[in-house]
């Protein structure tokens, strides 16, 4: 589907990779694929050749889950998948050494993915600089509502990354516009209420919502939570300008290791396309 070019910029700041690539999706009329990687799950080296594989299967954007001991948006799959990777010794300098070394291969832009805590604890500043030097394009910090800390989010917003939102059904109009006025690169929203994980369906309200959804963004919009297969990658493609898929490649890796995650990736573009 078309993207309306105006969505990709925003925020009174030029485009950066996230945008410029919505823009790129815009001027050929495809909507986006951005699929989701845990890392360090099973090892950084998976991680690495995940992302290698994700970009070569058609990725717009790929996002970088820092693993953490306490998710509380994210359903057993991805809880999993945390747990090992930290079991497996992954640490935010993994993670961002991994990073680094895809940036030196792929141009591909990366979101970083990570609940509020590690970054507190590597200091917020810090982190950002770290993050930026080492090729990140965006930031999405799942615990952190708009409003719910000014110098904080300021910070965020004045770094050199994307501050990705999250906006969900239960979000009433006012605030939603609120929130997508507030994101940056893309505005996230999750496709049902409740944590990350596969589905056999998607919700029969979704097209709905997201056509609702995108006539307040000035913001391109991203549907993830719950999609699972090439089918219903399609079905979203239709009605938002990205689909996000995590949960299904994660489990694809831990079935059936990297080449069948990057073949299943291959086809969610296909579905897109």
């Amino acid at each position: 589907m078309a993207i309306d070019e105006r969505r990709a910029g925003g925020g009174g700041r030029l485009p950066g990779a996230i945008g410029r690539r919505f823009a790129t999706l815009a001027a050929a009329g495809r909507p986006g694929f951005v699929p989701y990687v845990t890392a360090g799950f099973p090892s950084l080296a998976h991680t690495a050749e995940l992302l290698a594989g994700l970009a070569e299967a058609g990725a717009d954007v790929i996002e970088l889950g820092v693993p953490f001991s306490d998710p509380v948006a994210d359903g057993p799959t991805i809880q999993r998948s945390c747990q090992r990777a930290l079991e497996a010794g992954t640490t935010l300098d993994g993670v961002l050494d991994a990073l680094a070394r895809f940036r030196s291969r792929s141009d591909v832009p990366v979101v970083v993915f990570s609940y509020l805590n590690p970054l507190h604890s590597r200091g917020i500043g810090t982190f950002l600089r770290e993050a930026a030097d080492a090729g990140a394009d965006g930031l999405l910090v799942t615990d952190l509502p708009v409003g719910a800390d000014p110098a904080l989010e300021a910070q965020l917003v004045q770094s050199p990354l994307d501050s990705v939102r999250l906006a969900a059904p239960t979000t009433p109009p006012g605030r939603l516009a609120e929130i997508a006025r507030a994101s940056q690169g893309f505005l996230y929203y999750v496709a049902r209420t409740g944590v990350t994980g596969a589905r056999a369906e998607l919700r029969n309200e979704l097209a709905e919502e997201l056509s609702a959804v995108r006539a307040l963004s000035p913001r391109p919009v991203a549907a993830g939570f719950g999609i699972s297969s090439p089918a219903q990658a399609r079905v979203v493609g239709a009605v938002a300008d990205a689909a996000v898929v995590g949960s299904a490649l994660v489990d694809r890796l831990e079935e059936a290791g990297v080449e069948s995650a990057v073949e299943l990736a291959r086809a969610l573009r296909r579905a897109l396309d």
